[in-house]
């Protein structure tokens, strides 16, 4: 075999060994329905307004979470002027759904670690100011609490009273945030499961928006549920 066969041949072998190894790193996560709500301490008042279709995350056999989301979520205006913002028609404050954290090496954006339990997440958007310069790439994000300290799930909290009940969910002087990102247009049967070869997850959803004025409409939106594992031990 001559030397430029050899060279093509060692190429593909290279060449079907990464494809493999993305196919397994794809292949990790699998998407389920989630048990129903009956099952779980929820209340009736939230439960009622949960889409009782609910989505569980599975790692290699080990159930990650399952995440419900309001069967309608309140909408206001948006005009798009902001680029760093992704789902400016989301009113700020507002609840969107529900999440049960199962695994417990489950971590926030933050790389905080939170504990085993249901939270309920409510749509925020990072202020611009110093404190959050650079923090990411898009300033929108959903910020976790323990649904047994979010008692007034029909409010619209300010950001101020929202970290605060937040950081009951970290148990450190920071909220529980989680990452919102951009959807994916290729993707037609919702919900999927958004996945790449660093061991990231992420959901992506049909949300149900009801707009102040006019007709109801669907946004795709796409949630980072499981960040890669750090090389800190982190997950």
């Amino acid at each position: 075999m001559t030397r430029q066969k050899w060279a093509a041949a060692i190429f593909l072998i290279a060449a079907f060994s990464v494809c493999a190894t993305r196919a397994r790193a794809q292949a990790e996560f699998t998407l389920e329905q989630s048990p129903a709500l009956s099952t779980l301490q929820v209340p009736s008042a939230l439960a009622d307004r949960l889409d009782p279709q609910g989505s569980r995350i599975i790692h290699h056999k080990e159930t990650i979470c399952d995440v419900w989301w309001l069967k309608s979520v309140p909408a206001v205006p948006s005009t798009n002027s902001e680029p760093d913002l992704l789902y400016g028609s989301l009113r700020p404050g507002s609840l969107v759904g529900l999440l049960q954290f199962i695994s417990p090496s489950a971590q926030d954006f933050r790389n905080q670690k939170l504990k085993p339990g249901l939270y309920t997440m409510r749509y925020a958007q990072i202020p611009q100011d110093g404190n959050h310069m650079g923090v990411s790439e898009y300033r929108d994000f959903v910020l976790l609490s323990p649904l047994s300290a979010d008692t007034q799930l029909d409010k619209t909290l300010s950001f101020d009273d929202l970290v605060n009940l937040s950081r009951k969910a970290a148990g450190t002087g920071h909220p529980a945030v989680i990452s919102l990102a951009p959807p994916n247009p290729a993707y037609k049967k919702l919900p999927a499961l958004l996945q790449d070869d660093q061991g990231n997850c992420s959901l992506q959803v049909d949300l149900h928006e009801n707009p102040t004025s006019g007709a109801p409409q669907d946004v795709k939106l796409v949630i980072l549920l499981v960040t890669a594992p750090k090389e800190s031990g982190g997950s």
